[in-house]
C-alpha cells in the first residue's frame, strides 16, 4: 500500500519535470505548517527542490533551483522534525514531519550533500582540494617504529647483509671467466699446432680444480641470501602487523574522544574504510615495499659504486638510460595520486553506500526502494571501476616503458663492452661481471618503479588516517584530570550558553540541582532539553558559562571517571550483536551472572528474557532488531541499574512506546531512580508530573520551574502543554486529536 502510494506521488511530480530533469530523491512531508497531519511530497532533482503539497496535483507546486541553495539543514527533536532549505542571506523553506520520515529526510539530505547528484559524496568532493599527500607523510610512519626498535635494528642488519651477500656471485664471475674458462679457450684454439689437445687438458686440468669452489660460492651466496631474505621477511612482516594494529586502535581511540559533531560531518564506511583498508594497505607498505624499496637503494648504491670501479666509462654509458626512467617516474607519479585519491574516495564513498543499504534494510523495504538502492550501488561501484581505470590505464604504460628503456641501456651496455674488449681494454671476465651488475642494477630500477603505485597509494593511505589521528579534540581530557569514584550528584548549571555553529541553542542557564534529587526537563521541540543532557554528559563543552558537580568544573574531572557516574536511558538504545547477558552488562563487563538477572528484574526484563529461545545466552540482532522497542528499553534500563549510576539520565526514555508497555517501563524506572539524582527529558508530561521539579525550556531559556501543581497554577508554557497533553489521553484504546504547545499556543497536529 506504501509503494502504491509512493508510485501515486511520482506519477503527480512527472507531470511537472522538465524535459531531461531527473529525480534524484524524494522525502514524504507528513505535517503542515501548523503541526496538522497533511500529505506531502519533497523531492530533489538534479536541477531543483520541488515541494508538492496536494496528492490531486491540482495545487502548483514550489520550486527551488538548486542555484539558490546554500545548505539544507534537518532538526529532529521529541518525535517532531523540520527541514529547512536555507539560501545565501535566507530562508527559502521550512518543511514539518514526525519521527516516522527521518530516514527519508536523512536520505534526502545525503542526496543533496551529494550521495545522489554526484560519484562522492560532499565531504570528499572537498578533498579534492586539499592538498596532494607528498612521500613525506611515509616518514610520518617511521615515528611508530620507535616502541619496536630492536625489530627495526635486526630487519636493517638483515636488510643490509642481503645486499651485500647477492653482490658476490658477480664478483666469483670475474675469475671464473678470465682465470679459468677465457685462459683455456685462447689456449685451445692458438696453440693446438705446438702442443696437443691431450697437453693443453692436462695443463689446464689444474686450472679447473678451482671451478668448484667459485660455483660453490655461488651457491653459497645464494642459500646465505635466501635465509637472509627470509629472516628479514619474517621479522619485518612481525613489525609492520604491529604497526598497523597500532594505527588502528590509535585511530579508533581517537575517533572516541572527538566530539560527536565530528561524526555528523563524516559518513560511517568512510570512516570503517580509513581504519580497516586503509591500514591493511600501510601494513603491506611497511613489510613488503618499504624494505624492499631499502634493499633496491643499497643495491643501486652498491652496484653503481662497483660499475665505476669496474670502468669507469662503462659504467657511464651503462647509467645513460637511468634519468629518462627517474623523470617518467617523477611525471607518472604526479599523475598517479590524482587517480589514486579519485579510487580511495569512490572506495570509501562505495563502502559507505553498503553500510547504508544493510544498516537501513528495513527503511528500504518498508518503502519498495530496493532497485534504488541496487542502482545507488551500482552507480557507486562504476564510480570504483572508473577510477581504476585510469589508475590502470596509466601503471600499464609506465612500467613497461620503463622495462624498455632499461632493455635499451642493457644492450648499450653491451655494445661499448664488447668494443672495450676488442680493444683490449677490458677482459671478458671484467665484461661479464659487469653485465651482470648492470642487469641487476635496471632489475632493481624496474623493481622500484614499480613499486611506485604501493609507494603512492601508502602515502594516500597514510593521509587518510593522520586526518582521523590529527582531528583536533573539541572536548580534551585536562591536563591533571581529578580522578572520581563516586559522585554525590550535586549539579549547578552557571550562566551556560551554547553554540551549534551561528546557532544559539542554550542561551544563559542557571540551575542547581540537589543530590537525589528528580528534575524533570520538557519544552517544546528544538528548545534545548536534549543540549543540556549532552552538556552535562560532557558530549560537547559550554560556549560560555561553566557547569559544576560536587563543586567542581566537570571539565577538570578525568573525563572517564565522570562519565562512569551516569546511567543513560535514552528514546532509542543501542543493542550490540550478542548475547542479552552480554548487553546487560555493558557498562560493568566485570557483572557475575547473577547480578545481571537482577538487574534484569528490577527493569522488569527477566520474563520475556526467559521466553526467548536461549534466554540470557540469546543473540540480539544488530542494533537489536529482534526485539521490539519496550524490549529495548527494558534491556536499556537493566544495563544502567547493573551500573549503579550516581546520576541517572532519561532522554525521551518512554516517549516511543504504548502505554502498556510505558507503564512497564515506569515501574522498572522507579527502581532505577531511587536514591540518584535523576534528569528526566519528556515529550509525555505525565511521565514527569511527580517529579521533585520540573523544568521548562523554551528557546533555549528556562521560562518556567516548579512542581506540577504549582506550573498548572502558574497557568504558563506548561499548563497549556498540559492542558493538551491531558485532555486528549486515550481512553479505551481509542484514536484522538493530540495537542500540542508551541510557544504557549495550542495548536492540533492531526490523529494519533
Amino acid at each position: 500500500m506504501e509503494r502504491n502510494h509512493s508510485n501515486r506521488w511520482l506519477d503527480i511530480l512527472n507531470r511537472f519535470l522538465e524535459q531531461g530533469e531527473n529525480v534524484r530523491a524524494f522525502a514524504h512531508i507528513d505535517l503542515n505548517e501548523d503541526l496538522c497531519l497533511q500529505d506531502g511530497l519533497l523531492a530533489l532533482t538534479d536541477r531543483r527542490f520541488i515541494y508538492l503539497s496536494s496528492l490531486s496535483g491540482a495545487t502548483e507546486p514550489v520550486s527551488i533551483p538548486l542555484s539558490m541553495v546554500s545548505e539544507v539543514l534537518a532538526h529532529d527533536r521529541n518525535g517532531l522534525g523540520t527541514f529547512d532549505i536555507i539560501g545565501s542571506d535566507r530562508l527559502l523553506l521550512r518543511l514539518n514531519y514526525t519521527s516516522s520520515r527521518a530516514s527519508e529526510i536523512s536520505m534526502l539530505m545525503r542526496a543533496f550533500n551529494g550521495a545522489f547528484a554526484c560519484d562522492m559524496p560532499c565531504e570528499e568532493t572537498q578533498e579534492e582540494t586539499e592538498e596532494k599527500p607528498s612521500l613525506s607523510v611515509l616518514l610520518r610512519l617511521l615515528g611508530f617504529l620507535r616502541p619496536h626498535l630492536a625489530y627495526v635494528a635486526l630487519g636493517a642488519l638483515l636488510t643490509l647483509s642481503t645486499t651485500l651477500v647477492s653482490l658476490l656471485p658477480p664478483l666469483l664471475t670475474w675469475p671464473l671467466v678470465d682465470e679459468i674458462l677465457a685462459p683455456y679457450q685462447e689456449q685451445f684454439t692458438q696453440s693446438q699446432e705446438k702442443i696437443s689437445p691431450e697437453e693443453i687438458k692436462a695443463e689446464a686440468k689444474e686450472r679447473f680444480m678451482r671451478v668448484p669452489l667459485y660455483l660453490g660460492g655461488m651457491l653459497l651466496a645464494a642459500f646465505v641470501a635466501w635465509a637472509l631474505s627470509w629472516a628479514q621477511g619474517y621479522v619485518l612482516a612481525r613489525l609492520s602487523e604491529r604497526v598497523g594494529a597500532s594505527l588502528r586502535v590509535m585511530a579508533l581511540a581517537k575517533l572516541q574522544e572527538v566530539s560527536l559533531s565530528y561524526f555528523t560531518r563524516k559518513r560511517t564506511g568512510d570512516l570503517v574504510s580509513r581504519i580497516s583498508s586503509d591500514t591493511d594497505r600501510i601494513t603491506y607498505f611497511l613489510s613488503d615495499t618499504f624494505m624492499d624499496f631499502v634493499t633496491d637503494v643499497l643495491m643501486l648504491i652498491a652496484t653503481i659504486v662497483t660499475l665505476f670501479a669496474v670502468e669507469p666509462y662503462l659504467g657511464l654509458v651503462a647509467l645513460l638510460s637511468f634519468p629518462m626512467v627517474a623523470g617518467l617516474t617523477l611525471y607518472t607519479r604526479n599523475r598517479l595520486q590524482d587517480s589514486l585519491l579519485s579510487g580511495y574516495r569512490a572506495w570509501s564513498y562505495m563502502t559507505s553506500v553498503l553500510q547504508d543499504v544493510i544498516s537501513g534494510i528495513r527503511v528500504v523495504k518498508a518503502f519498495a526502494q530496493e532497485e534504488r538502492e541496487a542502482k545507488r550501488f551500482k552507480a557507486a561501484n562504476d564510480a570504483v571501476v572508473r577510477a581504476n581505470d585510469k589508475v590502470n590505464k596509466l601503471w600499464t604504460f609506465f612500467w613497461p616503458t620503463v622495462v624498455g628503456l632499461n632493455q635499451v641501456g642493457l644492450i648499450v651496455a653491451w655494445g661499448c663492452g664488447a668494443l672495450l674488449v676488442y680493444e683490449q681494454k677490458i677482459t671478458l671476465g671484467v665484461l661479464t661481471a659487469f653485465i651482470a651488475y648492470i642487469t641487476r642494477f635496471f632489475g632493481r630500477v624496474e623493481s622500484m618503479t614499480r613499486m611506485t603505485g604501493a609507494l603512492e597509494r601508502a602515502a594516500c593511505s597514510a593521509k587518510r588516517v593522520f586526518e582521523i589521528l590529527d582531528q583536533p579534540v573539541d572536548v580534551a581530557q585536562p591536563k591533571s584530570p581529578i580522578k572520581v569514584e563516586r559522585l554525590k550528584g550535586h549539579i549547578v548549571f552557571k550562566d551556560v550558553s551554547f553554540r551549534y555553529g551561528t546557532r544559539l541553542v542554550l542561551d544563559r542557564i542557571n540551575l542547581e540541582i540537589r543530590p537525589g534529587e528528580v528534575i524533570g526537563i520538557v519544552g517544546p521541540t528544538g528548545a534545548g532539553k536534549s543540549t543540556i543532557i549532552d552538556l552535562l554528559l560532557r558530549f560537547y563543552d559550554p560556549t560560555e558559562g561553566e557547569i559544576l558537580v560536587d563543586g567542581l568544573n566537570i571539565a577538570m574531572y578525568d573525563i572517564a571517571s565522570y562519565r562512569r557516574n551516569f546511567g543513560l536511558v535514552q528514546q532509542e538504545n543501542f543493542l550490540f550483536f550478542g548475547t542479552v547477558a552480554q548487553n546487560i552488562a555493558y557498562a560493568r563487563p566485570s557483572a557475575t551472572r547473577r547480578e545481571i538477572v537482577q538487574a534484569a528484574k528490577a527493569a522488569k526484563a527477566h520474563e520475556f528474557i526467559l521466553g526467548m529461545p536461549d534466554g540470557y545466552d540469546s543473540l540480539v540482532a544488530e542494533r537489536g532488531q529482534t526485539l521490539s522497542g519496550g524490549e529495548r528499553q527494558r534491556i536499556a534500563i537493566a544495563r544502567a541499574i547493573i551500573a549503579d549510576p550516581s546520576i541517572l539520565v532519561l532522554d525521551e526514555a518512554t516517549s516511543s512506546v504504548d502505554n502498556q508497555t510505558e507503564r512497564q517501563i515506569q515501574e522498572a524506572l522507579e527502581s532505577l531512580v531511587k536514591g540518584r539524582t535523576t534528569l528526566a527529558v519528556a515529550h509525555r508530561l505525565s511521565t514527569v508530573r511527580d517529579a521533585d521539579r520540573i523544568i521548562v525550556i523554551d528557546q533555549g531559556r528556562i521560562v518556567e520551574m516548579g512542581k506540577h501543581e504549582e506550573l498548572l497554577r502558574l497557568g504558563g508554557l506548561y499548563a497549556t502543554l498540559w492542558k493538551a497533553q491531558e485532555g486528549n489521553e486515550p481512553r479505551n484504546g481509542g484514536h484522538h486529536d493530540m495537542e500540542l504547545g508551541i510557544k504557549g499556543k495550542v495548536v492540533k497536529y492531526g490523529t494519533v
